[in-house]
């Protein structure tokens, strides 16, 4: 019998150089998808390739960076989309996001389901727990799971995410960061929506807006 272990594969896509994610139990062949991104093909190849199930497709917020390939996602695995009700409203409006940015896009499938804050979510044996962490998006969550965070574009390696387009706010994004993220041990592998992957730790004592270096969004 195979070993249950969870399995985490990154994917760098798009304009906007986001990241997606595959969250697999090697055991049973289960996974999730976390944010499809523009293009979601080097994903979807690796759940072909795998031979992934995927049960869900967890959005950590509806930027259009982050799901504009939840088409293609979700018609290839039938699987689920939940989204936080609270960005709903972002989600229903990718065409606007898109126009505004000098592209087109179709219309989103509806969400599937409501992720809330405290929710218990299951990947095999391996569980994870909805964070509600508004600031970069009123509906921005993080997942917290066995040892790692998936933090979306509340926190990156060196920085944080933006508090200037619509739904944003500094103050509020930095409360969610230390109420959420700096509660977690310093060893907890952070995974976040852009960049590199970094620790708590290392973001406790060197990312320059907690430790106070940069005070304003």
């Amino acid at each position: 019998m195979p070993v249950s272990e969870l399995v985490v594969r990154k994917f760098t896509n798009g304009r906007f150089a986001q990241n997606s994610y595959l969250l697999g139990d090697r055991a049973s062949r289960a996974a999730v998808l976390i944010d499809p991104g523009e293009d979601p093909r080097g994903l979807l190849a690796e759940v072909a390739r795998g031979g992934w199930h995927v049960e869900a497709i967890w959005l950590t917020h509806a930027h259009i960076d982050h799901v504009l390939g939840v088409p293609e996602a979700k018609k290839l695995t039938s699987a689920p989309v939940l989204l936080h009700a609270d960005d709903q409203p972002l989600y229903a409006n990718v065409p606007q996001q898109a126009a505004w940015m000098g592209f087109d896009s179709p219309p989103l499938p509806a969400p599937d389901g409501e992720l809330h804050d405290g929710q218990e979510l299951r990947l095999g044996p391996h569980r994870f727990v909805v964070r509600h962490t508004p600031g970069h998006s009123p509906g921005s969550v993080c997942f917290t799971g066995p040892g790692m965070v998936i933090a979306g574009d509340v926190l990156f390696s060196g920085s944080i995410g933006r508090t200037d387009l619509p739904g944003g706010d500094f103050g509020t994004l930095m409360r969610s960061i230390h109420a959420h993220l700096l509660t977690l041990s310093d060893d907890t592998v952070l995974h976040a929506g852009h960049g590199d992957d970094s620790t708590i730790g290392i973001e406790r004592t060197t990312n320059p807006f907690i430790t106070g270096e940069v005070r304003a969004g």
